[in-house]
C-alpha cells in the first residue's frame, strides 16, 4: 500500500558536485521540512565552493522524461524550480506546469552564482518571465535577481510589482545583498506589499541559501499549507541551516541543513 502521508515537491535544479546547493541541498531541506524530494537533474555542472566553471545543460527532451516519468507515478504535492540554464529547459518545464495547474510552484530564479558569475542571459531572463513566472505560485528572487528580472524598475517595491503582473502569485525579495544591518526580506503579493521579516545579518557568505529557503517553501506548501503561513518558519529554517554553517572548501560556507540533529535549541 501507498504511504499517502509524505508531501512528494517534484524538483528542478542543476547537480553541484560540492554538495552545498542544486538537487543536494534542494534533497536536504525537503527532508527536514518531513516531506520527499523528487529530484529532476537540469544541468551537470563543474564548480567548487569559490566559483562556477561550467553548465552543462540536460537536453530538454530527457528532461521531460524524468519529470513526466514521476507525475505518471507518485502524487506530486508541490513543484520547485532552481537553476534553468536555457530556454530549451525552460520550455520543457513550462509545457510540464501547463499539464498540472493545480501544483503550486516555488521559482528560485538561479541566474548568478554565489561568487558572481552569471549563469542567465537575455534569452533565459525573457523566457523566465513570460513562460514561468505567470505559472508560479511564488518566486523568491534576491534584490540583484529582482532588479534583473525587471530592469525597467526603479526601486525593488516596482520590482515586484512588475513580477506580479505577469501573473506571478506571490514575490519574496530577499535583502542578502542589500547594505542594511538586517537582512529584509520583503512578501508582495495581490498588487501590495505583505509583510516585511527582519533577520540578524551573519557573517560571511554561503553557497546554497537561496536554493535552501525556497526548497523550505516548496516542502511546506505541499504539505497543503497556505502561502502566507509558510514564509516565516521557511525562512526561520534557512536563517538556522547559515548560522550552522561551516566552511568545508576554500571558498563559501556551506549551509548545515541538518543542524536540527545536533542538539541545538533551534526552532
Amino acid at each position: 500500500m501507498n504511504d499517502t502521508r509524505t508531501a512528494v515537491t517534484l524538483v528542478f535544479a542543476g547537480l553541484d558536485p560540492t554538495g552545498g546547493a542544486g538537487l543536494q541541498a534542494d534533497i536536504e531541506t525537503i527532508a527536514s521540512m518531513g516531506g520527499h524530494a523528487a529530484p529532476v537533474a537540469t544541468c551537470l555542472t563543474v564548480q567548487n565552493t569559490s566559483r562556477v566553471i561550467e553548465v552543462m545543460p540536460v537536453s530538454p527532451a530527457f528532461l521531460a522524461e524524468q519529470a513526466r516519468a514521476v507525475l505518471e507515478d507518485i502524487p506530486v504535492a508541490s513543484i520547485k524550480l532552481g537553476l534553468l540554464p536555457d530556454v530549451g529547459v525552460i520550455e520543457a518545464i513550462h509545457s510540464i506546469l501547463v499539464d498540472y495547474p493545480e501544483v503550486p510552484v516555488v521559482l528560485d530564479p538561479v541566474l548568478a552564482s554565489g561568487s558572481g558569475k552569471q549563469l542567465a542571459d537575455g534569452d533565459v531572463v525573457h523566457a523566465l518571465v513570460s513562460l514561468l513566472l505567470p505559472q508560479t505560485t511564488i518566486a523568491t528572487p534576491n534584490s540583484l535577481e529582482a532588479r534583473q528580472l525587471s530592469p525597467a524598475s526603479d526601486t525593488l517595491e516596482a520590482c515586484a510589482m512588475a513580477l506580479l503582473d505577469t501573473g506571478c502569485e506571490n514575490v519574496l525579495i530577499t535583502g542578502t545583498h542589500e547594505k542594511t544591518p538586517e537582512v529584509v526580506n520583503t512578501l508582495y503579493g495581490n498588487r501590495r506589499k505583505l509583510d516585511e521579516y527582519r533577520w540578524e545579518r551573519l557573517d560571511g557568505s554561503y553557497h546554497g541559501s537561496g536554493c535552501t529557503l525556497a526548497s523550505a517553501i516548496a516542502a511546506l506548501l505541499a504539505q497543503s499549507q497556505d502561502v502566507l503561513s509558510v514564509i516565516e518558519p521557511a525562512q526561520r529554517y534557512a536563517w538556522n541551516t547559515l548560522r550552522h554553517g561551516r566552511h568545508i572548501g576554500m571558498g563559501q560556507k556551506l549551509p548545515d541543513r541538518f543542524f536540527w540533529t545536533n542538539n541545538h535549541d533551534d526552532h
